[in-house]
């Protein structure tokens, strides 16, 4: 068992028995459905919009070349720059050349789990760089030395006592202030940095092929500032996100507002085409668009795995799922957590050390349920666990504990064999410490039910 498995283990046993975890990620995602209930009521045929959305995106997985070339020309056209960065570190170290070549010493940020997965924020820290996130729950996480919680709401396991409590320590704001007074005072605070800001980094929701443009939704108007007030924006973007037309944000936009936050739509939609045209007063000097790869392409390469690549990162998913809200967003140790994380975190992070996701499932299949575009997420968590198998990521003694029981299991002569006593004996010593001190062994009766069926029909 790899190091990352272990610690996975550890973690999930401490914070799933943690009751004031469990009250604080109940009553939020709690807030969450009653909201997502609502949102879903714009739709006449929501099962025609999700179909349509799939259809979209599958096809574009499947010819993601072609319209990430698209993009590039016509991005390019519209005076923007893009580049092709292979995996993080050539990400990161593109990101600093810009940086360093306008001589930015601070910056605002975007809410983006593009930038969790290149660990920005840390490295520009490390280079005399300022990055400060300006979206109210990454901040909050950032002040905290905290990693986002999760995909949609990154301090999502914080209630608002625990927000004073870390404003008050680190800020040495009023610990009784209620949660407007702290958003305006945020609001305050931040807005002195957007003046001063001499970039701003965001992520991008959708690359738009045929406009050679990118979307950005967003709740607070911090994106909006991020891309536009500082001379110099840069926007980061996985080579999934990519859409074909501009037409098609008529049907993304409310599917990813109403399965993320219920809402019908967020309050701020952007759709950026590049820099400031000549004669125009506003807007950023120059825009550069980085399209990550960072092992995305072995995810591509799976014939029936690819299919996860289709997702708009809504959330929906996470807040569905009974493991995630028992073992919360930060047991993953992986930017991208819940169902869809434990799909493609083994090939965008390695299979050697993060297979163990796909199979921290229960596979109730509620996560396929509530995905807005249709991805078969219990599926496909089988399929990661067949190809760990295949790609012999499991233990020695995993496999003769397999092959053993298997072996036992398919004959009924090697079933009754062995005596319940000894049955008893079996399951406790092998099976003891991977069930878990907190739940009881199941009981082997003393008669089974074949001898049980026998005794009763020979008595008939």
């Amino acid at each position: 068992m790899s190091e990352v498995a272990e610690k996975f283990l550890k973690d999930s046993k401490l914070i799933a028995f943690d009751l004031d975890h469990r009250k604080k990620i109940g009553f939020n995602i709690g807030k969450y459905n009653e909201a997502f209930k609502k949102g879903l009521q714009q739709y006449d045929n929501l099962k025609l919009a999700r179909n349509r959305a799939a259809n979209i995106k599958r096809k574009v997985v499947n010819e993601l070349d072609k319209y990430l070339i698209e993009f590039e020309q016509n991005f390019t056209n519209n005076g923007g720059k893009v580049i092709w960065a292979v995996d993080a570190q050539e990400a990161r170290q593109e990101v600093l050349k810009i940086l360093k070549k306008h001589g930015v010493k601070q910056l605002v940020k975007m809410k983006s789990m593009t930038t969790e997965e290149l660990e920005l924020n840390a490295f520009l820290e490390k280079e005399g760089i300022e990055a400060t996130e300006t979206d109210l729950g990454e901040y909050i996480v950032q002040l905290a030395g905290e990693k986002p919680y999760h995909i949609v709401t990154p301090a999502m396991h914080k209630s608002k006592e625990d927000v004073a409590a870390l404003f008050n320590e680190k800020l040495g704001w009023d610990a009784g202030l209620m949660p407007q007074e702290i958003a305006g005072k945020v609001r305050e605070k931040l807005r002195e940095k957007f003046y001063h800001a001499e970039a701003g980094i965001t992520g991008a929701n959708f690359l738009i092929a045929d406009t050679g443009s990118f979307a950005l939704t967003e709740n607070e108007g911090n994106g909006t500032l991020s891309m536009s007030m500082p001379p110099i924006h840069i926007a980061i973007a996985g080579i999934e996100k990519v859409i074909p037309s501009l037409n098609d944000l008529d049907l993304f936009w409310p599917l990813l507002s109403s399965f993320g936050t219920g809402q019908k739509m967020t309050v701020y939609n952007s759709i950026i085409n590049g820099p400031r045209k000549p004669g125009e007063k506003d807007g950023p000097l120059e825009t550069y668009v980085i399209i990550l790869n960072n092992n995305r392409s072995a995810l591509l390469e799976q014939e029936e795995q690819r299919v996860a690549l289709s997702c708009i990162r809504c959330g929906a998913c996470l807040n569905a799922c009974p493991v995630y809200k028992n073992i919360g967003g930060h047991t993953y140790n992986a930017t991208y957590s819940g169902p869809i994380g434990s799909v493609i975190s083994p090939w965008l992070l390695g299979m050697k050390d993060y297979k163990h996701l796909s199979f921290a499932s229960t596979l109730c299949g509620a996560c396929t349920e509530v995905c807005p575009v249709n991805i078969p997420l219990h599926d496909l968590l089988l399929l990661n666990r067949r190809d760990s198998v295949a790609q012999k990521q499991t233990t020695s003694a995993e496999r003769l504990l397999v092959k053993t029981s298997t072996r036992i299991l398919m004959k009924r002569k090697w079933m009754d064999f062995f005596k319940s006593s000894t049955k008893r004996f079996f399951i406790s010593f092998f099976l003891k410490k991977s069930w878990g001190s907190m739940r009881k062994l199941p009981n082997i009766a003393d008669k089974s039910f074949h001898d049980d069926w026998v005794e009763k029909h020979e008595q008939n």
